[in-house]
């Protein structure tokens, strides 16, 4: 486990452009009693806790067992011995981890853990959209609530969205509910001759449509040599001035392997600040953006769910509504780990 120096060694080479995200010595001896007590129910309540690599970096450093990308987060969930699982993210993403652990007791710690695709369809709107097109392949972005994954035939993240759109043998999909990474995918498929017709729903991340190509040039004229890092949520125009597209776990491992010493990222800047305490002697340039679901979550909420869970925190799915969701989340693992043609 972490130690007070060892978390202040982590956190002080953040700075992604926000007074907020400066960590001092003085503000890590604070938090250092909630972090002991969470650990304390940990232990107690043989508990883990996962963290996307979007919320505060003193909760990814400070607390989480696992830290990483939807797909990568789901595979631990699945995977884990804990009789609780505490997951600090956005409450579709721990709608996840209970579809995989139906007999755990999983925990949402954050007051307001919604999600700008999640919340932009309803499974009104899947039912009608099956109706419609009656021949086509599901496929459901896993920023979706367990009510759409269930009507739907396979989930996706945006590590493994190309690869399982390729394998499924339909050449008619509907993908929902992000437009950007549909028109990604679509762009994808012309470029490696792959014949699809794929509809998609209207909905889109409100951080990653604000990243424009303008800005990407911007950065590039000011940053000679630059490598520019997009989420495949981002617009095509975006995407296609991109020197690597992916997860922020791909991300991340990009950078690591990268011979490069500036990077450019358009996603939330939680992955900056992840980035900058990993590779401190490496320059990050751009703009900070942040997603207020994600930022939501915090040491004190943590706490407060490990110590007295309230009923709306924990994560109830009806068996209908469980076994179609662990369905179509499956069919993504099975996808996901099959091996490629090429």
């Amino acid at each position: 486990m972490i130690t007070l120096d060892e978390l202040y060694e982590k956190l002080k080479p953040i700075r992604v452009g926000n007074p907020i995200c400066e960590f001092t010595r003085e503000h890590c001896e604070r938090i250092w009693p909630t972090i002991e007590r969470i650990r304390e129910l940990k232990r107690e309540k043989n508990a883990i806790i996962l963290a996307h690599n979007y919320v505060e970096p003193e909760v990814l450093y400070g607390v989480a067992d696992y830290s990483g990308d939807s797909y990568g987060l789901s595979k631990k969930a699945k995977e884990s011995k804990a009789d609780v699982i505490v997951f600090a993210a956005v409450r579709f993403m721990v709608e996840t981890a209970k579809i995989l652990n139906p007999e755990k007791t999983v925990i949402d710690p954050n007051p307001n853990g919604g999600c700008s695709l999640a919340d932009g369809i309803m499974p009104a709107d899947v039912r009608k959209l099956r109706k419609q097109y009656p021949d086509h392949t599901f496929v459901c972005y896993i920023n979706t609530t367990a009510e759409v994954k269930a009507l739907c035939d396979v989930c996706v993240t945006s590590s493994n969205v190309y690869r399982i759109v390729e394998a499924i043998d339909n050449d008619r999909i509907y993908f929902l509910p992000d437009k950007l990474m549909a028109q990604n995918v679509i762009e994808h498929c012309r470029k490696n001759g792959i014949d699809k017709t794929i509809d998609y729903w209207d909905g889109t991340c409100y951080v990653h449509e604000e990243y424009q190509p303008g800005a990407v040039d911007f950065v590039r004229n000011a940053n000679p040599g630059v490598d520019v890092l997009v989420h495949p949520e981002c617009a095509p125009g975006v995407v296609q001035k991109a020197d690597y597209v992916g997860s922020t776990t791909n991300m991340l491992d990009h950078v690591r392997g990268s011979s490069a010493d500036t990077f450019f990222l358009l996603t939330e800047c939680g992955l900056t600040g992840v980035l900058q305490s990993e590779f401190p002697e490496k320059k990050f340039v751009g703009s900070c953006t942040m997603c207020r679901y994600m930022k939501a979550n915090s040491l004190t909420d943590v706490l407060g769910a490990l110590e007295n869970p309230q009923p709306h925190q924990i994560i109830t799915l009806t068996p209908e509504v469980q076994q179609g969701a662990l369905r179509c989340v499956n069919a993504m693992f099975e996808y996901a780990e099959q091996p490629t043609s090429k």
